[in-house]
Order: C-alpha cells, then structure tokens, then sequence
C-alpha cells in the first residue's frame, strides 16, 4: 500500500463518509466563494440556505431579493461584501456563456480558458471546478493541502506558496491513480484535515489519525520522529 493509501483510509476512518463539493458548476462556484475565510459548517449552511430561497442557478441568484440573499451569504462568516461582489461577477459570467458547464467538461486546455474570467477562483478554485465539475484528473491544493502535505514531508516548507503547492501537487499524484475519483477523495481528506485538525495556528496534534507518519506533529508534541 502507498503511504497516501494510508494516510487517506486514516483519515476516512477519523473523519467518517464526508459529503464531496457540489458537481453542478454554478453550485461549486457559489460553494468556492462562501469557503473563502468560513468553516465547512458555516459554509455549508450558508448554502443550504441559498437552497432554501432556490438561488442556485445564475438567473434565480440575480433575481433573489438582495435581503435574503445577503442573509444567506451571510451565515459563512465575514467578508460579506466581498463574497457578494464575487457572487456578482460569476452570475454574470455564467448568465453570458450558458455553454460553460460543456465548455469546462471538454478539453482541458478549453477548459482552463473559460475559467480565466473568474479571477476570484485562483488557481485552486479552477482547479476545484476542473475536476468536481468536469472529471478532469487535475489536483486542487489550497492552503489546507498545502499545509497538510509539507506537514507530512510531501515538500520542505517555502514561504512562496505556488512553489510549494506546485511541489506538494507533484508529490502527492506520483501516488494516486490517474483517476478523478482518487483525486477527488485525496483533495477532500486533506483539505478537510487542514480546516478542522491540522489548522495553521494551533494544530490539534494530539487526536490526529496521522500522528504516527507525521514528523511536524512528533516535533509539537515531543515523539519520536517517524522513520524516512
């Protein structure tokens, strides 16, 4: 079994089933912009409370009345107004190209293209939506698997973080399967570890599942370093 193999059944038997992102674009879209600065629970109930008032489609989001959907946007956390702002400018660009969902789903070099106008993505963000909404075998690492990999030795810690994530990326898919569901599961394990356990300030090092592999959690808590 490869170390990710793992190191992601660990995770799967700590954390339990965990729900993926949206698969719908314009969903997952909305799902990237409410993750900004928010816990997975704030988000994911800020969501569900655009789902309530059925603003999940680009024309039903700018015809819901500004009241409720700043109420629903709001449940994330701060940064309200950026998050509207954000909100504003990927309805228009999905209103405008209605073939982008098909576009994003064909070839990737297309695909990257058509994603340029969301500035607000980044390069995780589009790299979410590549592969949560069109099954491109492309692996998304934000701040949280970034976080999570150099932890685990997948890359030595730089302060220029597209390095780093480029080199956390790298390593991490020499040991997944060329497929989008490793991926998928990969990104959503880690991430996951990143936002709840393995947090930037105050790491949660003595209830990890990952303890035992993991040479940052051994230095915090005065272990044995793991071998290799």
């Amino acid at each position: 079994m490869r170390r990710l193999d793992a190191i992601l059944d660990d995770l799967q038997t700590f954390y339990g089933v965990l729900a993926p992102p949206p698969r719908d674009p314009f969903t997952l879209f909305v799902w990237e912009v409410l993750s900004f600065h928010s816990s997975p629970c704030k988000r994911d109930g800020a969501l569900a409370a655009l789902k309530r008032i059925r603003a999940l489609t680009p024309d039903a989001m700018w015809r819901a009345p500004q009241g409720k959907l700043e109420a629903s946007v709001a449940l994330a956390g701060p940064y309200l107004e950026q998050r509207l702002r954000a909100l504003r400018t990927g309805i228009d660009v999905f209103r405008r190209s209605p073939q982008l969902p098909a576009v994003i789903r064909g070839p990737l070099a297309a695909a990257r293209r058509a994603l340029k106008p969301f500035p607000q993505l980044g390069g995780s963000g589009a790299h979410h939506m590549l592969l949560f909404a069109a099954d491109h075998v492309v692996l998304p690492v934000d701040a949280r698997v970034n976080r999570v990999g150099v932890r685990l030795g997948y890359a030595p810690a730089v302060a220029d973080f597209r390095r780093s994530s480029r080199s956390v990326r790298n390593a991490l898919g020499r040991e997944l399967p060329p497929a989008a569901e490793a991926f998928r599961r990969a990104f959503l394990y880690l991430s996951h570890h990143g936002a709840t356990t393995c947090t930037e300030a105050d790491p949660h090092c003595g209830v990890c599942p990952l303890l035992d592999v993991c040479a940052e959690g051994a230095r915090r808590t005065g272990r044995t370093p793991p071998a290799g």
